[in-house]
């Protein structure tokens, strides 16, 4: 081989090994991204990261199972079984997701593109079953009575106590009451994990907005209402949610956002009871062959509008899980009416009394037990799946 080919092999081999250098490096930049969080994480500690906390069997079920101690390993070695038949595969989670995940759902009663201020209208936590595959989601009311944990020193005599609503708002920007991780679905994502002992992994919040646009890009949403809904105002200080009338009904962001808060001539419970028709209806349309394929565009299109803490992989997998739940296991659950006590309560940053929900907390953490074990049978006041 003559010195010119020489030169032009190890030119070669240098650019091949510079090209398959940068492949890597460009690949391992996708992967970070494909992988990295949206929005700050929520930092809280699970039970498990605690010293004197006592594993619930929903929170074994999030660590690695494939783990073992010394002194069980050894256990096994020292009796073995040649006659113990094979224990059978235990099924495995779809779309390489965890074996359960758990996200708190937000719906902020604002149309702020920034998240600085707002309520959290609704509240939901979703216990996403990869391995059956079900979806159970749960809706705490926003009037229950709690005790507000991570509050900055300066603030801390007088946002105390308040609705579980006002975590939200407290937590965020506007307010800066918070001194932990992501703000206001921080504040409250540890104001339920403190009060009621369910901690979540994940969180997603959205605006009026981002709602009203993300149920019009999926071209409406279809409902089916078994009465009339009348939203005009009974006072002069409410807003004018107009009126549905019983039947079919091809909705809008706008129509879905204005039926999904309807409230003063009914309660609160059946307005969760109505947003969860909402939630169905959005259900279906994202799950029909021609917009299932389009849904990657169409949450990268919306990113910028939500606030969460999922990465894009997450997304993908809980978007692979959508097309693979049977209707009955999407249900959603929400407290008895039995434990729907009305009372009253003297709110400290507010100065005065205000409406909640008086429900004894040991009863809200026995239902959220149950929650966790997958034990809210499906006939339960208020329970419901998505109508066929």
């Amino acid at each position: 081989m003559n010195r010119t080919c020489q030169v032009f092999l190890v030119i070669f081999l240098i650019l091949a090994c510079l090209f398959t250098a940068a492949g890597i490096f460009v690949s391992f930049i996708i992967f970070q991204q494909w992988h990295q969080p949206l929005g700050e994480s929520l930092g809280l500690a699970t039970p498990s990261e605690t010293v004197d906390a006592i594993e619930t069997p929903a929170e074994m079920d999030r660590t690695n199972t494939d783990t073992v101690t010394d002194s069980s390993t050894e256990a096994v070695e020292e009796t073995p079984d040649a006659t113990q038949t094979p224990s059978p595969t235990q099924p495995q989670p779809v779309c390489g997701g965890p074996p359960l995940m758990y996200i708190l759902g937000i719906g902020v009663d604002t149309r702020d593109p920034y998240y600085l201020y707002g309520l959290a209208d609704v509240i939901r936590i979703a216990r996403i079953d990869f391995v059956t595959p079900k979806v159970t989601v749960l809706t705490l009311p926003r009037d229950l009575w709690v005790e507000f944990p991570g509050i900055i020193e300066q603030y801390q005599d007088t946002v105390t106590h308040g609705k579980l609503n006002q975590a939200y708002l407290f937590g965020g920007p506007g307010m800066g009451y918070y001194e932990g991780d992501s703000g206001g679905p921080g504040m409250l994502a540890h104001t339920i994990a403190d009060n009621y002992g369910l901690y979540v992994d994940h969180y997603g919040a959205v605006n009026m907005y981002a709602f009203e646009n993300i149920v019009d890009a999926l071209g409406g949403i279809d409902i089916y209402l078994e009465q009339d809904w009348d939203g005009h105002p009974p006072d002069e200080d409410t807003v004018d949610l107009g009126y549905f009338t019983a039947g079919q009904h091809h909705m809008t962001g706008e129509e879905a956002l204005r039926f999904a808060r309807i409230r003063k001539q009914y309660s609160e419970v059946t307005r969760t009871d109505n947003q969860t028709l909402v939630i169905c209806g959005i259900k279906d349309k994202m799950t029909q062959p021609g917009v299932i394929g389009s849904l990657p565009e169409l949450v990268k299109s919306f990113l910028g509008m939500v606030q969460t803490d999922l990465s894009i992989a997450q997304i993908t997998q809980l978007i692979c899980l959508l097309s693979r739940l049977d209707s009955e296991n999407l249900q959603f659950v929400r407290f008895p009416d039995d434990m729907m006590v009305q009372g009253r309560e003297f709110d400290p940053h507010h100065g005065q009394t205000v409406f909640v929900w008086d429900i004894p907390i040991d009863y809200i953490r026995a239902f959220l037990r149950d929650f966790e074990n997958d034990a809210i049978p499906p006939d339960v006041d208020g329970g419901m799946t998505c109508p066929e």
